[in-house]
């Protein structure tokens, strides 16, 4: 099948095109800059070559009906996190750019198409464990609410019987990410600086494995589905315990109160509107923090045939590529640093 993919130059959607490749779809790609796109691709192994590369910008609506054009699916993975403090118009990118994709692709007949959404449109949650048939929250973080309004928008396609998936992914990690951000930037400053200990947990899921399961998701014919793909749940002693076993090394621990970390992320809020650091907690990623809870992903490992790694595996793997591009230093990596050549 041909495929559009969006955010090919970004983490998740680079590996989904590698994953559409091994499967035999043919990619193509809605990208504003071919050569870096090109670039990020030869970073995980595709060759440019392999893929179409369509120029323009998923806020452009005549640039993504032209791209559409001759498709069979999408693969909608780009957005904006803004999870860490970067400054991006989350509303624009995640609500506006879906409408044009999504609704685009709807409007075409295409089928099957995949929306990347987030366990965030749960959190706060209400219930135990996420389900995809849980009560949205109504976040109050910038991002929770881009992703929440791009949600209600494409869960009313679903309603008039658009062959729409929705796929809810937890924090993403694992190597090659093209611009440090969300849970690779988290752990970077983690081990290197200090990891705050909280109540509540995280979810964590390899980028490898949600490429894989996006591109599993690209099987026409079977109408509307949600499926929560969270990952695996740590609490974050558990997460920071986790860490020191795979490099070697004790890394730094801070308890907190949920209140006080919170409270720590708006000032570090408003400290980074003054001059800008690296450190990159704010008040959307502690509220995550403090409030995520386990997901049910039985569903959605049937559906798209998926099989996670372990975690070990996926968090050896992030701390060896952080180190390696240089976003932590060697003492912090522990046995995973790269070793010198003589």
């Amino acid at each position: 099948m041909r495929v559009l993919v969006t955010g090919a130059s970004g983490y998740v959607g680079s590996h989904a095109v590698k994953s559409l490749l091994a499967r035999g779809h043919r990619p193509r790609l809605l990208v504003r800059d071919p050569g870096r796109t090109g670039q990020v691709l030869g970073g995980i192994g595709v060759r440019a070559e392999e893929t179409e590369m369509c120029p323009g910008d998923m806020l452009d609506e005549a640039a993504v009906a032209r791209a559409l054009d001759g498709c069979d699916a999408v693969v909608h993975a780009a957005a904006a996190l803004g999870v860490t403090g970067r400054r991006t118009d989350l509303v624009s990118v995640n609500v506006t750019g879906t409408r044009n994709v999504v609704g685009g692709a709807v409007d075409r007949g295409l089928d099957p198409v995949i929306h990347t959404s987030t366990i965030a449109v749960f959190v706060p949650p209400t219930q135990p464990v996420i389900t995809s048939d849980g009560p949205l929250a109504r976040p109050r973080t910038a991002y929770g609410r881009s992703k929440y309004e791009a949600e209600l928008y494409v869960r009313s396609l679903q309603d008039q019987g658009a062959p729409v998936t929705i796929i809810y992914p937890g924090g993403v990690l694992g190597p090659a990410q093209p611009h440090l951000d969300a849970m690779p930037a988290g752990m970077a400053a983690g081990l290197g600086i200090a990891w705050p200990i909280a109540s509540g947990g995280v979810s964590l899921l390899d980028v490898r494995d949600l490429g894989e399961g996006l591109a599993g998701g690209v099987e026409p014919g079977l109408g509307a589905r949600r499926l929560v793909l969270g990952g695996h749940y740590v609490t974050w002693p558990e997460f920071a315990d986790l860490c020191d076993r795979v490099t070697g090394v004790r890394c730094r621990r801070i308890p907190l109160s949920g209140r006080l970390l919170t409270g720590l992320g708006t000032l570090l809020d408003a400290a980074k509107r003054v001059r800008g650091f690296g450190y990159p907690l704010t008040r959307d990623a502690a509220e995550l923090m403090v409030t995520l809870v386990p997901s049910d992903d039985t569903v959605a490992l049937d559906a798209l045939g998926l099989t996670l790694r372990p975690l070990e595996e996926s968090v050896a793997d992030t701390v060896r590529w952080l180190a390696a591009a240089g976003h932590l230093r060697p003492s912090r990596a522990g046995r995973l640093a790269p070793t010198r050549s003589t």
